[in-house]
């Protein structure tokens, strides 16, 4: 007889938590790093690869791989947050401010609105309002826990928005669009939350 009773897989002790006042209402932490995709992983090549942001006046501005990391980078350490429950603490990661990429836009004449919308390789988007991506809240990332960005995980470079659940953080992010009024993206057309906030567990449309 086995010293140890039978478990069968998939079912586990209770989680422990180790910061419950990190965790948002309804998410339990994990260690792991899950890969959820809407689609198959895009690849692209560096030398083709560039990020555009789009101002509501018509006018664009674009960088290259190489001058996106000529400007000023930042290393941010957050808690990341999915719709799917899990929340992953202290995630390090590598790249530019989305501050830094809209001051730019705006010194060349590429001027926004209140709201954003990211759009990413595969056909993928996502609605942001400006606040959110502004004041050092949000990230063009190309590197990850000290590596590049691993393609499952949106690289070469993915939007991240780390208090608002993570599809609001594109994986394979191409650019910004910038808009007067609000647009739904490809969650948000399907019922998800126009913001995803985890705090307030805005899942779906008409969540509080």
């Amino acid at each position: 007889m086995a010293d140890r009773p039978f478990i069968a897989r998939g079912f586990h002790g209770r989680r422990p938590q180790a910061h419950p006042e990190r965790l948002p209402p309804g998410q339990y932490e994990t260690r792991d790093f899950p890969v959820l995709s809407a689609g198959p992983t895009p690849r692209v090549s560096l030398a083709a690869w560039d990020f555009t942001i789009h101002g509501i006046d018509g006018g664009s501005v674009r960088w290259t791989w190489d001058e996106l990391h000529a400007l000023p980078r930042e290393t941010p350490t957050v808690d990341i947050h999915c719709v799917t429950k899990w929340s992953r603490f202290d995630t390090t990661w590598e790249g530019v401010s989305v501050d830094t990429l809209l001051d730019a836009a705006a010194a060349q004449g590429v001027d926004g609105g209140a709201y954003v919308v990211a759009f990413c390789d595969g056909g993928y988007t996502t609605n942001l309002p400006a606040a959110d991506v502004t004041g050092g809240r949000a990230w063009v990332v190309w590197g990850y826990g000290g590596g590049p960005l691993p393609p499952e995980h949106g690289g070469p470079a993915r939007l991240l928005v780390p208090h608002l659940y993570f599809w609001k953080s594109a994986k394979w992010v191409r650019g910004l669009r910038l808009l007067a009024r609000d647009e739904p993206g490809f969650w948000e057309e399907l019922g998800y939350h126009e913001r995803g906030d985890p705090w307030r567990e805005q899942r779906y449309r008409g969540d509080p």
